[in-house]
C-alpha cells in the first residue's frame, strides 16, 4: 500500500508570509519620510507662530525680530557670517579633535593603572568644575589672542564627559572574554584591542555627540574674551550695536555648526558600531 506524502510550503516559501513580510517592509519604509516630516512641521509651525506673534503684538526688532528678518540677515550677511563662521570651526574642531583624544589614552592609562585613577580622577573632576568663563582669561593671558586658547578651552570642555564614559566602557567587558583571552595568554595591549575597545565604542560614541555641542560652546565663550574674528567676537559687536537679527543669525549659524558636527559623528557611529551595546 502506498502512502501519498503531502509538504506544506515553509514560511519563507509561503507567498501569503512573504507578502505579509513585503507589506511590514513598505510599512516601515513609508515611516520614514513621516518621522523626518514631523519635526519639519513642527519647527514650521513654531516659526509661523513667532511670525504671527510678533506682527500681531508689534514687537520691537531690537527685542525679538521676526524669522523673516533673521533670514534677511543670514542672506544680506552671509559673507560677514561665513568669514566669521570658518575660525570657529576651525577651534571647535581642533578643540574636539585634542580633548577626546587625550581623554581616550587617559582612560586607558585609568583603566590599566588603577592607582593613577584614583590619583588623577579627582584632578580632572576638580578642573571640571571651574566655570569656562574663569578659564578663559586666564588662557588668553597665558596663550595670546590666537587659536591656542580657543583650541584649549574647547578641548577642555570636550574632555571630562569623554573621559568618564571611556572609562566606563573599557570597564563594560565580558568577563567570560576576559577569562578566555587570559586562558590563551593573551597581552594586556592584546585584550586592549581585541576586547576592551569594542565594548568601549558605544560608550565612546555617546561621549562624542556631547562633545560636539561643547567645543563649540567652548570656542564662542573663548572668543568673547580675547578675540578680533569669530562668531563669539561677532555676537559681542552685534550686542554692543544691538543689531539683533544678525545676533540670531549669528546664533543660527553656531547651532548648524554644532549639528554637522553631530551628524558626522553619528554617520561614523552607524559606520562603526553595528551591535547593540550591552548595559554593565
Amino acid at each position: 500500500m502506498s502512502t501519498a506524502i503531502t509538504s506544506t510550503p515553509s514560511a519563507a516559501e509561503d507567498p501569503d508570509v512573504k507578502s505579509a513580510g513585503r507589506g511590514r517592509g513598505s510599512v516601515r519604509g513609508g515611516a520614514r519620510p513621516l518621522r523626518a516630516l514631523l519635526p519639519v512641521s513642527a519647527a514650521l509651525v513654531l516659526l509661523a507662530l513667532w511670525e504671527v506673534g510678533c506682527r500681531l503684538f508689534s514687537v520691537p526688532q531690537y527685542v525679538l525680530p521676526m524669522p523673516s528678518d533673521i533670514w534677511g540677515s543670514l542672506n544680506d550677511d552671509s559673507a560677514l557670517l561665513m568669514d566669521n563662521a570658518w575660525p570657529t570651526i576651525v577651534e571647535s574642531a581642533l578643540g574636539f579633535a585634542v580633548g577626546n583624544a587625550v581623554a581616550v589614552l587617559l582612560a586607558v592609562v585609568f583603566v590599566h593603572y588603577r592607582p593613577v585613577e584614583r590619583a588623577l580622577m579627582p584632578v580632572a573632576l576638580f578642573i571640571r568644575t571651574i566655570p569656562i568663563v574663569a578659564i578663559a582669561p586666564v588662557l588668553v593671558i597665558m596663550m595670546g589672542n590666537g587659536y591656542a586658547p580657543k583650541v584649549a578651552i574647547g578641548a577642555l570642555i570636550s574632555f571630562f564627559p569623554t573621559l568618564v564614559n571611556m572609562v566606563r566602557g573599557l570597564q563594560a567587558v565580558d568577563k567570560q572574554s576576559l577569562e578566555l583571552l587570559r586562558v590563551l595568554s593573551a597581552s594586556p595591549w592584546e585584550v586592549l584591542f581585541k576586547v576592551r575597545m569594542y565594548a568601549s565604542l558605544p560608550y565612546l560614541f555617546s561621549s562624542l555627540k556631547i562633545a560636539t555641542g561643547n567645543c563649540v560652546i567652548g570656542a564662542i565663550v573663548a572668543e568673547w574674551i580675547g578675540s578680533q574674528q569669530g562668531l563669539g567676537y561677532l555676537i559681542i559687536q552685534t550686542t554692543y550695536n544691538f543689531n539683533t537679527p544678525q545676533l540670531y543669525a549669528v546664533m543660527v549659524i553656531a547651532s548648524a555648526i554644532a549639528i554637522v558636527f553631530y551628524a558626522l559623528v553619528g554617520t561614523a557611529e552607524r559606520l562603526t558600531v553595528r551591535w547593540e551595546a550591552k548595559a554593565p
